[in-house]
């Protein structure tokens, strides 16, 4: 199951749906409304997110696990460093391991901070780097204090992520350069909304492995994608998430349509994503649904 999502991303047109457990002490309701919606027909394959904004969820691994089980196709479980140090990352990993989650999106984690939790501390024993790093050392039958596994485990796939806009893009290509050095086998970007800024981001995808000497290496770029269909939320991503730029195109026609009804804003929201999605896939067929569990909106837009 899992080699095959791999070669698929490499050779051929991918999609993955992200999902992002609630705070509930079940997954089921997520599982459920993919299967109404036949998404997971539609998708090669699932990611879950891991307490996004240092908030309470159901755990990304459990996650995983079960849609995994119930659909038969390989999901990305993230791993953040905020909340683990060596050991649990590492105790994790063995625990994934057996149950055949082997693709990792490694993730550095948002600040504690943001909790919703009282007097939350981050761990942050490195960024996600690390995670990278000791994912190598699984991968070549070693713990990270080099201490050999007497059953090697299976191998394990790292996903990373990056921005998709900056003011300097070659602080963009370093991240990338940062990233394919330590094995990453896909890097998700931020949500992308234009042609230009996906030849940009495929551009430093080259320049990044020409710099560290890996031209031959098969990371690949997975363009993220989040359907906009209120002003409310162009604005937020915009303002509040670093590394989106959401086109002053597509505000001018929200700003106008929502005057006009929320009907109209919703229907002017949909084709703006929904040309832009057909048209990054053109360019770029690796695509990383993201909806915030609107899993409606992607049943939609899946169905062109």
């Amino acid at each position: 199951m899992i080699e095959p999502f791999i070669e698929k991303l490499k050779h051929g047109s991918f999609i993955s749906l992200e999902t992002t457990p609630m705070h509930e002490p079940t997954f089921e309701p997520i599982i459920e409304k993919i299967a109404q919606l036949g998404l997971n027909t539609k998708v090669d394959g699932f990611s879950t997110t891991d307490n996004p904004l240092a908030r309470l969820k159901f755990n990304a691994l459990f996650g995983a696990l079960k849609l995994q089980t119930r659909f038969g196709k390989p999901v990305i479980a993230t791993m953040s460093m905020r909340d683990r140090n060596k050991v649990a990352l590492q105790s994790d990993l063995l625990g994934a391991n057996e149950f055949d989650l082997r693709t990792i999106l490694c993730l550095t984690g948002d600040p504690a901070s943001a909790s919703d939790q009282p007097a939350v501390k981050g761990v942050f024993e490195g960024n996600s780097t690390l995670l990278l790093e000791i994912i190598q050392c699984f991968n070549a039958g070693i713990d990270y204090s080099g201490k050999p596994f007497k059953t090697q485990p299976k191998p394990i796939y790292p996903f990373a992520v990056c921005n998709a806009h900056a003011n300097t893009p070659k602080n963009l290509m370093k991240k990338m350069a940062t990233k394919i050095e330590h094995g990453a086998a896909g890097i998700i970007t931020q949500p992308v909304y234009s042609v230009e800024n996906a030849k940009m981001l495929l551009d430093l995808l080259k320049d990044a492995k020409t710099a560290v000497h890996k031209e031959q290496s098969q990371a690949q770029l997975i363009l993220g994608f989040f359907p906009i269909v209120k002003l409310r939320t162009a604005q937020f991503l915009a303002a509040h998430v670093p590394g989106i730029h959401v086109p002053t195109l597509w505000m001018d026609k929200l700003i106008k349509a929502k005057k006009i009804s929320e009907e109209e804003e919703k229907k002017v929201g949909f084709e703006l994503s929904l040309n832009a999605f057909l048209e990054l896939k053109k360019v770029h067929p690796k695509i990383h649904m993201m909806s915030a569990n609107n899993f409606e909106l992607v049943a939609d837009l899946l169905k062109y």
